[in-house]
């Protein structure tokens, strides 16, 4: 099966421009696949599923939500997607499908309905309105959440070998982004794809690729050491498959951001449980584990990746380029609510892990290299992040790129958000 053939792939496709036609085929893939007779089958406007599409139906007098992750090429690919008793062996949270398929081209997860929120939604609510009892019952649940995923982290550790790292299907988000699915040349996939050959287009600036990506970068007068092709390049060296075994690796979720987590809330607490497991591994690097809950969990908001729309309309965004080097300016920063879940990951998840792993002498010299790597691929290939190439305007655009060169690449002099969260969990 190509990706051409792929029933999942076109139901995404058609429920861009066709939800009729997207709702006729979901209900046919669901009758042969599980038997499952669908009725109003209602297919969800997310902003959060840049790669995945959900939604509800019923059947057999049950309400029912459905997702499925749908990747560049996926059919070209090894390994097995939907591994939800991993984790749940493990002791982490995590609510189980009552159907699944794994088949090749058509990955689905079906499960009951639920009437609770999912954590992204709590949290996006609070980034616009602050709300003190809420955000610390919100902070309390991810402290929680941490707590229980450190300890499984800390207790899977293991020693292991390039081959087992490989056969992971965490890869799918970060390197195989990076190459050509058939050839594994790089730049291919979404890197080629979204950037090598464009335009990059900001308030006050329009680059081809060639000037943009071998442009210095300064943030809000920060200089930064690498260019946004050079943070490509040493990505595509440093998260190979084969050279993430260095630091071990753990039972993991691997995409727990927060549009995989349900938020279920009592009168004096909130708990949080995983779903949509499509990356889990009992090989996952380590290094790797917690970088896509960090990046799209914090960085990611408020707004600017999700709802650039609305990210244009709060914050401004100017751009100069002089002589090679590209001056980008931005008010744009963290809610006091992302704070506070970034100290919540620094403090009870990232420094014990390290702090471990330098325990155990399998602490990589380069680790914040690789940490630094991995949250740079989170933005730039979840999505294409060029003005105009999906819903990113100038604005969000300048936004964006600002914050991925800042997560990937360090300054030259005075510290910054990234550089001062690395210090904060360095076990030294």
């Amino acid at each position: 099966m190509t990706e051409n053939n792929s029933r999942t792939s076109d139901i995404r496709r058609m429920a861009r421009t066709d939800e009729p036609t997207a709702t006729a085929l979901l209900g046919s893939l669901l009758l042969d696949l599980f038997s499952l007779k669908a009725e109003s089958i209602r297919i969800n406007r997310d902003q959060y599923s840049l790669n995945s599409l959900n939604g509800f139906f019923d059947a057999d007098g049950q309400s029912f939500f459905f997702k499925f992750h749908q990747e560049d090429g996926e059919e070209a690919m090894s390994g097995e997607y939907y591994r939800a008793d991993i984790l749940a062996r493990a002791g982490l949270p995590v609510d189980q499908p009552v159907y699944m398929s794994v088949l090749p081209g058509e990955q689905i997860l079906i499960y009951r309905r639920r009437s609770d929120p999912r954590f992204s939604d709590v949290l996006r609510a609070l980034d616009l309105n602050p709300d003190p009892v809420v955000e610390s019952k919100a902070v309390a649940a991810e402290k929680e959440l941490s707590a229980r995923v450190l300890s499984v982290y800390l207790e899977s550790l293991h020693v292991v070998t390039p081959q087992e790292v490989a056969a992971e299907p965490i890869h799918r988000l970060f390197y195989d982004r990076l190459v050509d699915p058939q050839s594994g040349a790089i730049p291919g996939g979404r890197y080629k794809t979204f950037y090598v050959g464009e335009r990059f287009l900001f308030p006050g600036v329009d680059l081809d690729w060639e000037a943009f990506s071998k442009a210095r970068i300064v943030i809000n007068g920060r200089r930064y050491r690498h260019s946004f092709g050079e943070l490509f390049y040493l990505a595509s060296i440093r998260l190979r498959p084969d050279r993430l075994a260095d630091a071990g690796g753990v039972v993991a979720h691997g995409d727990a951001h927060n549009a995989n987590v349900w938020y279920t809330e009592t009168d004096d607490r909130a708990q949080l449980t995983y779903f949509d497991p499509a990356f889990a591994g009992q090989n996952v690097p380590t290094l790797l584990a917690e970088v896509k809950t960090t990046f799209h969990n914090v960085f990611a908001h408020p707004l600017w990746l999700y709802d650039a729309a609305e990210a244009e309309k709060r914050y401004s965004g100017l751009a100069r380029y002089e002589a090679g080097t590209l001056f980008l300016e931005t008010d744009w920063d963290l809610s006091a609510v992302r704070r506070k879940l970034l100290d919540v990951k620094a403090d009870n998840l990232w420094r014990p892990l390290l702090s471990a792993l330098d325990a155990r002498g399998m602490l990589p010299a380069d680790w914040r290299r690789v940490i630094r790597l991995a949250h740079f691929l989170c933005p730039t290939l979840v999505m294409n992040i060029r003005a105009g190439a999906s819903t990113h305007n100038p604005t969000s655009s300048l936004i964006a790129i600002a914050i991925a060169v800042m997560v990937g690449s360090e300054p030259e002099t005075e510290d910054d958000l990234m550089s001062r969260f690395l210090d904060r969990i360095d076990p030294a």
